[in-house]
């Protein structure tokens, strides 16, 4: 038992000194975004913000590293006292997503402050219960620019085809993977950065074919992903809007290259998958996802490797799922720790409040 321990104490020693180097090169400043969009954490407090807006990845170091428990208390009507805390009305605040510290515990928001072109993005963190702010103003930070990027212009609804630059990111193996629209004719992309920052080393092109439409789609972008091992080979775990779930090898994704992802799933027309995580319980592994109309849905991950590509125009079919009647009007997920999830949930009177959760 000392022989383990010692192992251990070691292992963790040296992790700690791999993580320290994760902020070489970080300098103290603004960190200037012009959005707030997907969240994600590296080793050792290492935040990293996606902001479409402004084509760009920023890591900040939080200074959050020490071990923490996750809080027990759920915490109602969350978006009238964000907007108490920033001076605004509930109306006024959009949160776009939601991410753990797996270290601390702490919970860390990124915000839209306003809903026109003047609204200003921020980073709240909540730690025991109270909102605090994540000082962008000063703090330690790097960034990388995302070549390629959709034009800041508005596509035929009328939305930004800027603010799908980036829609989802992880942090991998020394790797930062966004998901993400480029400007180029095959516009979904999958971009992968080595971390410390350096140039974008990786701009992979992603074709899927997409069963509920019935063809083959380029301009699609994921709209959250995870990694997953699969087959023993490391693999993206990918969800698109109506809803396609698609598996792609991370040795695919090579500098210039275009790929076909596999549909191992159709989960219903319609739909927009929100959040996605992967889980163990009972000895088994789960994929929990929350979406914008078919509700959370919980699907085994065994045995992907197994599923049929799906190739043809068809109904929901390939990994099955089933949907969780006790998980209504979720909007953002990630998870707390091995047994809970954190959920923010809008309810039918118009709140936004924050949930811990069993995981089911």
């Amino acid at each position: 038992m000392k022989f383990e321990r010692l192992i251990v104490l070691t292992v963790g020693a040296a992790c700690t000194l791999a993580a320290a180097n994760l902020t070489t090169g970080m300098q103290s400043g603004k960190a200037d975004l012009k959005s707030a969009g997907p969240l994600a954490f590296g080793p050792d407090g290492v935040l990293f913000i996606g902001d479409p807006l402004g084509a760009q990845i920023f890591a900040v170091d939080t200074g959050d590293a020490k071990a923490g428990k996750a809080s027990e208390a759920d915490l109602p009507g969350l978006n009238d006292k964000i907007a108490a805390h920033l001076g605004s009305s509930a109306d006024q605040i959009l949160v776009n997503d939601l991410a753990v510290n797996p270290i601390s515990k702490v919970v860390y928001l990124s915000v839209q402050r306003g809903r026109g072109p003047e609204a200003m993005p921020v980073v709240l963190r909540i730690r025991n219960g109270k909102i605090e702010d994540l000082k962008l103003d000063s703090i330690r930070h790097s960034s990388a620019s995302i070549p390629n990027a959709p034009a800041d212009a508005k596509d035929q609804r009328g939305n930004n085809r800027r603010s799908e630059a980036i829609t989802d990111l992880a942090y991998l193996d020394g790797k930062v993977v966004i998901a993400g629209l480029s400007n180029e004719e095959f516009a979904s992309t999958l971009r992968t950065i080595d971390f410390p920052f350096g140039k974008v080393s990786t701009t992979t092109n992603v074709e899927i074919f997409h069963g509920a439409h019935g063809k083959y789609e380029t301009n699609a972008p994921v709209r959250t992903f995870t990694s997953y091992t699969i087959g023993s080979k490391p693999h993206i775990l990918a969800a698109y809007t109506c809803t396609p779930l698609v598996k792609i090898p991370m040795s695919d994704l090579k500098p210039g290259t275009k790929i076909m992802g596999t549909t191992i799933a159709e989960l219903g027309n319609r739909n927009r998958p929100l959040d996605m995580i992967i889980y163990k319980k009972g000895g088994a592994d789960f994929i929990l996802m929350n979406n914008s109309s078919r509700g959370v849905m919980k699907m085994s991950a065994a045995n992907l490797d197994t599923y049929q590509p799906i190739t043809k125009p068809t109904d929901i079919t390939g990994v099955p799922y089933e949907t969780l009647a006790a998980f209504k009007g979720v909007e953002q997920l990630d998870r707390l720790d091995e047994g809970h999830a954190l959920m923010l949930v809008r309810t039918d009177g118009g709140s936004l409040d924050l949930k811990r959760v069993d995981l089911p």
